[in-house]
């Protein structure tokens, strides 16, 4: 008889023992991968909230480093840019000092090697930005007490269903001896492990809600910060690129301004090429001609102009009504030659 009591006991353990492996399975935690077993339906309801929370913190956090390792990648991108900006625009500005005489050229290494000081204070300015404003901020929201402290009051809270788990299985077993043999030893073990149960499930439920309301705070303050820094880094790399793109736009027309202004101004002849045999003749202007600079004639329709040279460029130089400059050649008609330098008049 002692002997089919032992093995009915015997039975009953290996039945409990699998409803509470079946149990596991469908109640594993997602955090810690502990195997814990449902106690209640409240409990199975808190378990998950805590487990998505967990989930969704790691992920943000994870996130947030991505976000450091960017704005770190950039930062050091940003000072080599710097120190290859400041080494061309030296280089810039000496070939410029050097070559004085190179006017457009020369002009327009200058007028490049300023605008990088500017390009390079505006890459300094974001990378500045990418560090006080990204890296600090998110840096602090991952190494900062309030998410360590409540993954931490998570991590103790799975560590309590596990020992509730254990404690049950307790309760499992007393329960049988009791059925057993339902002597006051056994009975006073059974309340004791039920008592302790009950504890258990109190406590689980006091650290459960401080636990979701930890994580779920610093869930939204995680979102929130992260959200904020991205729109920081997106709206300071838009700014630098912006300016980048007006300064560089400024030079560019400046550049091409000058040497435009350079090639199409008249040209300076030197009185020493100017020879004995040089002719003059008479021309109309059949256009109106506004001077921009001393060296250019204004003139004005029907006025008469003494023609001293004509240059390949497109521009003479003559006399009219007592003054002297520079004035389209294609803005006047010639009518007649004036006498040469040895008196002779010769007529077009």
């Amino acid at each position: 008889m002692d002997a089919l009591r032992k093995q009915a006991s015997k039975l009953r353990d290996q039945v409990a023992k699998q409803q509470q492996a079946v149990i596991k399975q469908f109640s594993a935690s997602g955090y810690e991968h502990s195997d814990v077993m449902v106690i209640d339906e409240l409990e199975l309801q808190r378990h998950q909230q805590l487990e998505k929370l967990y989930r969704s913190t790691r992920s943000g956090k994870d996130f947030q480093r991505e976000l450091i390792k960017a704005a770190e990648a950039f930062t050091a991108i940003g000072y080599k840019h710097i120190e290859a900006g400041t080494k061309l625009s030296e280089e810039c500005g000496k070939y410029g000092v050097e070559n004085a005489n190179d006017e457009i050229l020369g002009k327009a290494a200058s007028i490049y090697g300023d605008a990088r000081k500017h390009v390079e204070k505006e890459q300094e300015d974001f990378t500045r930005l990418l560090f006080s404003q990204i890296l600090e901020p998110l840096r602090a929201m991952i190494n900062g007490a309030p998410l360590e402290d409540a993954r931490h009051l998570a991590q103790r809270y799975s560590r309590m269903r596990q020992e509730a788990e254990t404690q049950a299985s307790e309760v499992s077993r007393r329960q049988a001896r009791v059925r057993e043999a339902p002597i006051p030893e056994n009975v006073t073990k059974l309340h004791a492990a039920e008592a302790r149960m009950q504890e258990l499930k109190a406590n689980m439920a006091i650290l459960g809600k401080e636990a979701t309301a930890a994580l779920a705070a610093v869930e939204s303050q995680q979102q929130r910060l992260t959200f904020q820094r991205l729109i920081a880094m997106v709206e300071g790399e838009r700014t630098y690129h912006e300016r980048v793109a007006a300064i560089l736009h400024q030079i560019e027309a400046e550049m091409v301004s000058d040497k435009q202004r350079r090639e199409s101004a008249p040209p300076s002849i030197p009185s020493n090429l100017m020879s004995d045999k040089t002719k003059y003749f008479l021309a109309e202007a059949m256009h109106g001609f506004e001077a921009s600079s001393d060296k250019e004639l204004s003139l004005a329709i029907g006025d008469y102009v003494v023609v001293r040279k004509v240059s390949p460029s497109g521009w003479s130089e003559g006399e009219c009504r007592g003054r002297n400059g520079w004035f389209p050649s294609a803005y006047v008609e010639r009518r007649q030659r004036l006498p040469n330098t040895n008196g002779t008049p010769d007529f077009y």
